[in-house]
């Protein structure tokens, strides 16, 4: 069923279900395509820098963290395939309140991520021929943050992702498995040259040492270096849920493929990179060491090497591989608004299609909110911290679903049913937290900014009644949250990952940092599951929203 509420430009506004076009390899390129993005292009040097050689433990640590959230969005996937699923699913358990604000923490994450792909393309750019040669008239070194023409040239190509989403989902689905396939075969063959043309087993003990850093230096690079950034992604198969053609079978077979895939090439990029750095570049603290200093990694280490075909490739690569990243995310940012007005959290705009079933007015905001990014945040770096706080809090809303369903849902159809869910549900929130712990102070304070201002778009929706869907906020069901938020600061604060001089803990007390985020961890998620709404009102809340909108899937 179709409605007209409105025009716009020449737009026809349509309130209608989307079109389920997308299959299994759609869904599973559609997740691995935002796995392989910027993040392999910086990620290795930025791991290498917080933790030294060590960096290949935070890798491994990273894949396993992001395997045991992926199960969950694989079950939730299968068993509710909507658009927009992971901004939705602690609605369906929690009620309203929880909703809103996971919905949020998933709009947030989602909207941040084109501009930093813009900003990925960008740096790798300023080394193109013309870029030197500016260089050479202007006298301005090559850039870790954007400048005047830069950010020009950021929101010329935000706009070309937004005009690209305007085609429908099948020929974007399309576009986006091309890119993907070179995409993953460019870091494949960038393994394949450097380990054999280059590779010194002397860098895994060079600079100061193999793990110079501590168990701190680890598990700091897991949030802060760009690794869980660089594997986030996965869930874009939940994200695209509403438009799959047959969802109950490939969005699990989607969502823990893509995760594996990833992990497994990230960790072996890590390797390649350390033993590829010629030894001037290792000298001193891997810290400050001089391949810091490479303003495109890879690329300036094949070109070290005397590969300069490679270095070629992996130029080009690095407008192809952000490019098609940032331009898949465009499409999740608008099916998460979507999702989010659906269950009556944003405005009815943003259920607003064109012709082609796009949601148009979605596009169009993310597009002003990316570009809005580049302003204070001018750098890679800059965003990533960001970002990676947003998605794991995004993240911690799933095992929080999963274990309200097992617990009032135990006989629902389930095409995936995660194993061991009564162990791995809880530690796939508080593995969430960790990671929200390993971020860092400067971080977790810029996320409560970005929660903040959320919150103020929630209660101005529902004050001006924006949207005719007033959910029921379910406080009780919901009364953890707030706690939980609070309280994450608080920890973050006092632990050796925040601003004092001395830690509650102790300045070296990593472990009791990690043993009180955990324990605070189990206590919100057991707390959690004794409110959740009950099984009654769960599947009235689903009934109104899933039923519709898997007709015509398979």
């Amino acid at each position: 069923m179709t409605t007209t509420t409105g025009a716009a430009a020449g737009v026809t506004a349509h309130r209608t279900l989307l079109r389920r076009d997308i299959g299994f390899i759609g869904l599973i390129w559609a997740s691995e395509g935002s796995i392989i993005g910027s993040g392999w292009l910086f990620g290795s040097q930025g791991a290498l820098q917080s933790a030294g050689p060590a960096a290949i433990i935070s890798w491994a640590i990273g894949g396993v963290a992001i395997l045991i959230l992926a199960l969950s969005h694989a079950e939730l996937g299968g068993m509710y395939p909507v658009s927009g699923g992971t901004a939705r699913f602690p609605h369906y358990a929690f009620g309203g309140l929880a909703g809103g604000s996971f919905g949020w923490f998933s709009w947030l994450q989602a909207v941040t991520v084109a501009p930093i792909e813009v900003l990925a393309a960008i740096q790798y750019g300023q080394h193109w021929s013309f870029a030197r040669h500016w260089e050479k008239l202007s006298g301005t070194p090559p850039q870790h943050v954007l400048t005047g023409s830069g950010i020009i040239a950021a929101i010329v190509l935000m706009a070309l992702f937004v005009a690209i989403n305007f085609l429908s989902v099948r020929r974007l689905t399309m576009t986006n498995n091309v890119a993907t396939w070179w995409k993953i075969g460019v870091p494949l063959l960038t393994i394949f040259v450097l380990a054999i043309v280059n590779f010194h087993t002397g860098n895994f003990t060079a600079a100061d040492g193999f793990n110079p850093y501590g168990a701190k230096g680890i598990l700091s690079a897991v949030s802060t270096s760009g690794i869980i950034f660089a594997l986030l992604g996965f869930e874009q198969a939940d994200q695209l849920a509403g438009e799959s053609a047959n969802p109950k079978r490939d969005i699990p077979r989607a969502v823990i493929g893509s995760i594996v895939i990833g992990a497994v090439i990230y960790v072996v990029l890590q390797v390649v990179f350390l033993a590829a750095l010629p030894a001037g570049y290792t000298h001193g603290k891997w810290a400050t060491a001089a391949f810091n200093a490479l303003t495109g990694p890879f690329a300036q280490v094949a070109t070290l090497a005397a590969v300069g075909w490679l270095a070629t490739i992996l130029y080009i690569d690095a407008v192809v591989s952000p490019s098609g990243t940032g331009l898949i995310y465009m499409t999740a940012t608008s099916r998460v608004s979507y999702g989010l007005s659906r269950n009556g959290y944003f405005p009815v705009a943003y259920e607003w299609t064109d012709r082609q079933a796009v949601p148009w007015v979605g596009l169009i905001t993310a597009f002003v909110a990316g570009c809005i990014c580049f302003l204070p945040f001018p750098g890679w770096r800059q965003l990533v911290g960001l970002i990676t706080g947003a998605s794991v809090l995004m993240y911690a809303g799933a095992p929080l679903a999963l274990g309200a369903f097992r617990r009032r849902l135990p006989d629902e159809e389930r095409p995936y049913r995660m194993p061991w869910a009564s162990v791995l549900a809880p530690a796939g929130f508080a593995v969430a937290s960790l990671l929200i712990l390993w971020s860092g102070w400067t971080t977790v304070w810029k996320l409560g900014v970005g929660i903040g201002i959320g919150y103020v778009v929630l209660v101005a929706n529902r004050l001006f009644r924006l949207n005719p869907i007033q959910p029921v906020w379910d406080v009780r069901a919901a009364s953890w949250l707030p706690v939980y938020l609070v309280g994450m600061g608080v920890l973050e604060y006092g632990s050796t990952f925040g601003p004092m001089k001395t830690p509650w803990f102790g300045t070296d007390a990593v472990w009791w940092d990690i043993v009180a985020v955990v324990a605070f961890s189990l206590v919100i998620y057991y707390w959690a599951m004794y409110v959740s709404l009950p099984a009654d009102k769960i599947r009235q809340v689903i009934g109104s929203v899933v039923v519709p909108e898997e007709a015509g899937a398979n």
